[in-house]
């Protein structure tokens, strides 16, 4: 094995957003105790942008699984391409595993096998120890340093701390003038969706927080629902419709010059997380003690319906009884208290 400088160390993380942008505060912990190693990356095409943004990360390695069995091939030929001395597989799941194997590396380090799927740690010769749903997971992530002999950071990093609306030229750069309420409207779960309504009711109301613009956030699906809340929008309120406009470079500026942000448990949150931006969270389905973004802790709104946290990506029967309860009042004074 090579010198602890010069390791080649081996991440494998493919998504989803939320997920990889947690994940990106182990680059600046490694390269701090290691600074002459090298980091390569595994993700897949959706997430591969946010990636490359980070300046440490030496190597992105792109799967794209929608090639299916010759996918999978390409990426082993080109993990072969170079040596690793030790692997991070964070994702958990059976392909991550398998990816790790292919490595070839002696050390290959995964989640414990009650944390783990699909035998995923079948592939790992090291797991760390078991925490369930107990921490975040960032904290979680962070566990991985303990095999390296590395300490936890006092101060995580995540490499977009430095992207601003400075190094974003688009149209609607110059709309961005003064403090504004970023709006996240939706994630890539129906189930953490809040109504459409919800989101109507919060920007007729939004003024009595002091702010007056609300910039409104989101993929290409969300951009005739962006459309609606806009046209709708009460005179109070300046909304800027950004959905399905917006690159992941730019949108990590927007989240950044932020001065809050709102929506479900989604990648959009987390990058608020990594940036300090504060960030509102709306948990139904999913476990806040585990997702809500840090530094954003106390922000959290969680349903009190008996069925939440279900974890499940579609309700079973309930119309998402649990988004629906939230509601907006609920919502504005937590924007008011950040």
């Amino acid at each position: 094995m090579s010198s602890a400088g010069g390791k080649r160390v081996l991440i494998i993380l493919m998504g989803a957003l939320g997920d990889v942008v947690r994940g990106l505060c182990l680059v600046d912990a490694i390269k701090s105790a290691w600074p002459d190693c090298r980091i390569t990356w595994v993700v897949e095409p959706a997430c591969s942008g946010l990636v490359k943004l980070h300046p440490r990360i030496d190597r992105v390695v792109v799967f794209d699984r929608k090639r299916g069995l010759a996918g999978v091939l390409a990426l082993r030929r080109e993990l072969r391409r170079e040596s690793y001395d030790v692997t991070l597989d964070l994702q958990r799941h059976l392909k991550s595993g398998l990816f790790s194997r292919f490595s070839r590396a002696p050390r290959r380090i995964g989640f414990h096998r009650r944390d783990a799927k699909e035998l995923n740690w079948l592939f790992n010769t090291e797991r760390v120890a078991e925490h369930g749903e107990r921490i975040s997971k960032v904290d979680h992530y962070l566990e991985f340093l303990k095999p390296l002999g590395i300490s936890r950071p006092e101060r995580l990093t995540t490499g977009l701390e430095g992207i601003t609306l400075a190094r974003v030229s688009a149209d609607w750069r110059a709309e961005l003038v003064g403090p504004y309420v970023g709006v996240v409207l939706g994630s890539s779960w129906d189930t953490k969706d809040w109504p459409e309504d919800g989101y109507r009711a919060l920007l007729e109301q939004l003024h009595t927080s002091g702010h007056r613009t609300a910039v409104l956030i989101g993929d290409s699906s969300r951009r005739e629902m962006g459309e609606r809340l806009a046209a709708g929008a009460p005179s109070s309120v300046k909304v800027i419709n950004l959905a399905g406009k917006t690159s992941l470079e730019q949108l990590v500026a927007v989240l950044r010059d932020a001065s809050v942000c709102v929506g479900p448990d989604s990648g959009p949150a987390h990058i608020c997380g990594a940036l300090g931006t504060r960030h509102v969270t709306l948990f139904g389905p999913t476990p806040a003690v585990r997702n809500a973004p840090r530094g954003s802790e106390d922000l959290a709104i969680v349903s009190a319906v008996g069925c939440s946290p279900c974890k499940r990506r579609a309700c079973p029967g309930l119309g998402k009884l649990c988004m629906r309860l939230i509601s907006p009042e609920a919502v504005l004074e937590r924007i008011k208290a950040a």
